[in-house]
């Protein structure tokens, strides 16, 4: 990702907060997608799954910003093991990714059903 320049490919928003970051890469021709939050990554899986069928095999993949990143460093995560709990986002779909179980943190498909549930 270039911070600042690249836009998120669900909502056009330019990509800033590096702590809640998302993207995803495969099919044929190594494809990229770049979102600013996981919400939009969430939506995007749902609704491009006809034109991308490529992105529900097990070898594409996925990436998200753990929520602690600070300053130019960013900890990658994949969004299928990571945990995600409650946090302010730049979409408002309101979760950051975790590394590890905490109190109160969802899985990843917990996390997209509450997204998904917002219908933004």
């Amino acid at each position: 990702i270039k911070w600042d320049r690249d836009t998120c490919a669900r909502c056009s928003m330019v990509i800033s907060d590096r702590r809640f970051a998302a993207q995803m890469r495969g099919g044929p021709k190594n494809t990229a997608f770049r979102f600013d939050d996981i919400g939009c990554l969430s939506f995007w899986l749902r609704d491009k799954a006809a034109d991308h069928p490529w992105m529900g095999e097990a070898a594409t993949r996925m990436w998200v910003a753990d929520v602690d990143s600070r300053g130019n460093e960013v900890r990658w995560l994949d969004p299928r093991k990571a945990q995600y709990i409650a946090k302010t986002s730049p979409m408002g779909y309101n979760f950051g990714a975790r590394p590890h179980p905490e109190a109160g943190s969802v899985d990843f498909p917990t996390m997209r059903e509450h997204v998904l549930a917002k219908g933004r």
